[in-house]
């Protein structure tokens, strides 16, 4: 991406909600301005860089992903003194407690934040139809900007159920007049938007540049989505095209866990990743904040003001096996401060010690990955039933392949357990134990068992009270709110 022109985008956009508060506060979208002018291949970079740069917001250390795929699951905590940012500590403990309600700020601010991302997708492919660009450019960008809408519509009906299925720019009156769309449409609507994008994004590791949507990442997500849906075949057919295709050659395990996860180029777009929210160090350009989020709350010796976000609860941290390299790569377990040891487990995964300071923030320089190949490689296995997937994660973890005689076969007998449990070794705290709990049908009978006031009604989130009053076509409520 080039990030100056994000920076310039993203202060436009910001201007225009200052001047249409009205406007951003509708229900269920929020819009900017829909008179915008969109002529030139410039323009229409500018539009499709600040599309992007929405994933900054979609998967922000306090966004829903966050607080829903860890907080909500059995893998972290936060803490009673955290930084309460946009929405109150009560209203952020709601998520890990499961006492969410529809007047939570954060569920209304998740709603918003979905929504107003959406409207830069959207505007780039209503603009671009008419647009006199070359062909080529246009199918690109609209295949880019269709993976963005398939993700975050697979994000959206995952948290909410139903919803209002928004696929152009619309103004106040149709806002007020929408409903949600049943989610079985809503998903086939995901399976359509990433099957198009499949067809015209390009290949792996070709331009556009790196954090760009391609094939492979088109196909890997709707592989994903085909699981949620429990369509097994079809995720084993299209996960099995992508290792066919881009496996070993495209894409790979990196040899170390390790060499995932710091600030250097070297660590960034390896053969691993898939598909990468791009950041760079340093308070005059896009920075991340996983690092200084996630690290406990007043240590102010790992980092100037820890977040106290997504501390690593006990029992995700007791399940590592012994000799899984993961772990020691994954977390630390305290800190020293005045010469004193403080025992607390926490990330270290985006762990940038050496970050400038943006005021009072560590300005990291580290990505977010949001699909990789072990994610793939994982999926196919719990598609197929076929282990050799699988293994091949957990021997680069150091560990004894499922099927052996090491393999801890009493504590995960089944291939299905087994990769419940290889998951969320693999994928802590990138936001994907909810989901993965969720989508085999475990989030109850598991989170219930340690402790969580969950039920079938709480795996959603409520429709946001304040929109149900602006909108009162968005009834009816979700079930148990």
């Amino acid at each position: 991406m080039k990030y100056s022109k994000i920076a310039y985008i993203l202060a436009l956009l910001v201007l225009i909600s200052s001047c249409k508060k009205s406007f951003l506060e509708l229900s269920p979208i929020s819009n900017a301005n829909t008179n915008a002018v969109f002529k030139t291949k410039s323009d229409f970079d500018l539009a499709t860089n600040a599309a992007y740069a929405t994933l900054y917001t979609i998967y922000a250390p306090k966004g829903a992903m966050s607080f829903t795929g860890e907080l909500m699951s059995d893998n972290a905590t936060v803490s009673t003194l955290a930084i309460s940012g946009s929405f109150t500590i009560v209203d952020q403990q709601a998520f890990r407690d499961y006492t969410v309600a529809s007047n939570n700020t954060g569920v209304y601010q998740f709603w918003v934040d979905y929504y107003t991302s959406m409207y830069q997708i959207n505007i780039v492919l209503d603009k671009i139809v008419d647009a006199d660009l070359d062909d080529a450019y246009k199918k690109q960008i609209i295949a880019e900007m269709k993976f963005l809408r398939g993700l975050y519509y697979f994000n959206l009906v995952q948290l909410y159920g139903d919803v209002p299925l928004v696929t152009k720019p619309i103004i106040g009156e149709e806002a007020y007049a929408m409903k949600r769309t049943p989610k079985a449409d809503v998903y086939n609507f995901i399976v359509e938007e990433l099957k198009a994008a499949a067809t015209d994004l390009t290949e792996p590791s070709s331009e556009p540049a790196k954090g760009r949507a391609t094939k492979g990442a088109a196909k890997s997500l709707l592989g994903k989505v085909y699981l949620t849906m429990g369509d097994k075949a079809k995720a084993a057919q299209i996960l099995k095209e992508v290792v066919d295709s881009y496996g070993g050659s495209k894409y790979d395990l990196l040899p170390s866990f390790t060499s995932l996860w710091g600030n250097t180029t070297a660590q960034k777009n390896t053969k691993e990743s898939i598909f990468e929210i791009q950041y760079l160090g340093g308070a005059a350009n896009p920075y991340s904040s996983f690092w200084p989020a996630f690290a406990p709350f007043e240590n102010f010796s790992i980092t100037k003001y820890g977040g106290g976000m997504n501390m690593v609860t006990d029992d995700l941290y007791n399940e590592y096996e012994d000799g899984d390299t993961r772990k020691d790569a994954s977390f630390y377990t305290g800190y020293t401060k005045g010469g004193v040891f403080v025992p607390i487990k926490f990330n270290k995964k985006w762990v940038d010690l050496t970050a400038p300071l943006d005021g009072g923030a560590e300005a990291c320089n580290n990505n977010f990955i949001v699909l990789r190949y072990a994610d793939v490689l994982l999926l196919l296995t719990e598609a197929t039933g076929d282990p050799q997937y699988m293994n091949r994660v957990r021997a680069r973890a150091g560990l004894p392949l499922f099927g052996s005689a090491g393999y801890p076969a009493v504590k995960y007998p089944t291939i299905d357990l087994a990769v419940e449990h290889e998951r969320r070794m693999e994928f802590a705290l990138e936001y994907q134990r909810w989901f993965d709990l969720k989508r085999t049908g475990r989030a109850v009978a598991v989170l219930t068992a340690k402790g969580k006031a969950v039920n079938a009604n709480k795996l959603l989130l409520p429709v946001p009270q304040y929109s149900l009053n602006q909108n009162p076509n968005l009834a009816p409520q979700n079930p148990g709110y």
